[in-house]
């Protein structure tokens, strides 16, 4: 049941900046341009990444596999946002949300190849 909570607590924190990314508009889009050097497209790419693998998060009480898949997803968009962070010279203090969902996304992998 944790299980379940934390990846919907995942899903929706993820979610929401993913659809941002998606829908690319206005100062978000110029500032991901401009400070982490990524264009409009890989930045909609990410947020397509983002928002699926979130809604493989909401439907892991359907099974492993969905936990699974949307992990990496996530997981992958994460760890390009955590290298751009360091990249960009944010540090620990620019990046610790994306650790933060980074961790949490790692624990419930992990727990999926847990024996019951």
């Amino acid at each position: 049941m944790i299980q379940y909570l934390l990846n919907a607590y995942i899903g929706k924190g993820m979610i929401d900046g993913g659809l941002a990314k998606v829908k690319n508009e206005g100062q978000m889009g110029e500032e991901f341009e401009k400070e982490f050097k990524v264009d409009s497209k890989q930045m909609k790419i990410a947020g397509y990444l983002e928002t699926i693998g979130s809604v493989f998060l909401f439907a892991s009480f359907l099974g492993k596999t969905f936990t699974r898949i949307g992990t990496l997803m996530i997981n992958a968009v994460l760890g390009v946002a955590i290298f751009k962070h360091y990249k960009a010279g944010h540090g620990y203090e620019g990046s610790k949300n994306a650790l933060k969902f980074f961790g949490l996304n790692t624990l419930s992998f992990v727990e999926t190849f847990r024996r019951k």
